[in-house]
């Protein structure tokens, strides 16, 4: 029995949750409650309870289902076509998410930490550069992130996008972007975690 702790309307929770519906692997969710702190140092979500295993961080979740069960289309073994999977998902997790932090914090969240019009306008831009790499690596596959075939980075950034979709503010006309988030919503997994939504 898998159980993965945290609510489903966080971006990293439905991370894992696009991965399982993807692998057609059962899970159980519970909401965090403050004697989930023990399993996870930092106090965040998602959390993942394989049995005695417990692991955290979402793009090793997710990576770690695929290896549980075998899952070499969304995560190839050949060590080249891995190494093009990681270094997209990696690249997610330190580059693309940085850029938005603030200007999402601001927009959607109304944070009243992030209420500086100057940042906030950095963030925007910085994060409609970052979507802007993304449009030219997908004008460059014409299909998905890593390549010809849909695989992990195309669930974490997939989600990512659909954050930068849904924010309100001015973006560029990404027209291979557009594109790729229409082949995504022919995912039912997409549709259920990423596209439903919540951004």
């Amino acid at each position: 029995m898998i159980t993965l702790i945290g609510k489903p309307t966080s971006i990293n929770v439905r991370k894992v949750l696009w991965t399982c519906a993807e692998l057609d692997l059962p899970v159980t969710r519970e909401d965090w409650r403050d004697e989930h702190a023990a399993l996870n140092p930092n106090r965040m979500v998602p959390v993942l309870v394989d049995g005695d295993f417990v692991l955290w961080e979402s793009n090793s979740i997710c990576r770690y289902l695929c290896g549980r069960q075998q899952a070499t289309t969304l995560l190839p073994h050949e060590a080249r076509a891995r190494a093009g999977v990681e270094q997209w998902m990696d690249w997610q997790a330190t580059e693309l998410n940085n850029a938005w932090r603030y200007a999402f914090m601001a927009l959607v969240r109304k944070s009243p930490a992030h209420t500086d019009p100057a940042q906030v306008a950095a963030g925007v831009d910085n994060w409609n550069r970052h979507v802007g790499i993304l449009d030219a690596r997908l004008a460059a596959t014409s299909a998905y992130v890593a390549g010809d075939d849909f695989t992990l980075a195309d669930i974490v950034i997939g989600l990512s996008l659909n954050r930068w979709a849904m924010t309100p503010m001015v973006r560029p006309d990404y027209p291979q972007v557009a594109a790729y988030l229409a082949r995504l919503a022919e995912r039912p997994g997409y549709r259920a975690w990423g596209g439903n939504g919540v951004p």
